[in-house]
């Protein structure tokens, strides 16, 4: 959790705001087929569902109050991977410091899956 104090009083800012912020800016990003997970056993790799998609985040408060953040997702089959990525990369940065005022240093995007929709697969 993150306080934030002024003459006024404080604000405390979990890490689940910080992950839910991240993971809805990057599902709304062009080629993204959502934000991709492990069960805690290790199990299978799976995209995960919108109300679990924080999972697909790891937040890191670094010495100098900024944060960095760690993005695993699945991405659809015949996009530009490299412009998905900045592109996350660069909405996540803004909708994070917009909506908390805290610094990103970082985004790391992980791209873990490649989903192939049937229609696709069948021209």
């Amino acid at each position: 959790m993150i306080s934030i104090n002024n003459d006024k009083g404080s604000i405390s800012i979990t890490m689940d705001v910080f992950r839910n912020l991240a993971g809805d800016a990057a599902t709304k990003c062009f080629g993204v087929k959502g934000m991709a997970g492990r069960s805690k056993d290790g199990g299978p790799l799976q995209l995960l569902r919108r109300e679990s998609m924080s999972k697909g985040v790891d937040v890191v408060i670094n010495d100098d109050d900024s944060l960095s953040l760690d993005l695993h997702i699945g991405v659809d089959y015949d996009v530009n991977i490299v412009a998905v990525c900045r592109s996350i990369m660069n909405e996540v940065s803004y909708k994070v410091e917009k909506w908390t005022s805290m610094k990103v240093k970082n985004v790391d995007v992980y791209v873990d899956t490649v989903i192939v929709d049937k229609e696709k697969k069948e021209k």
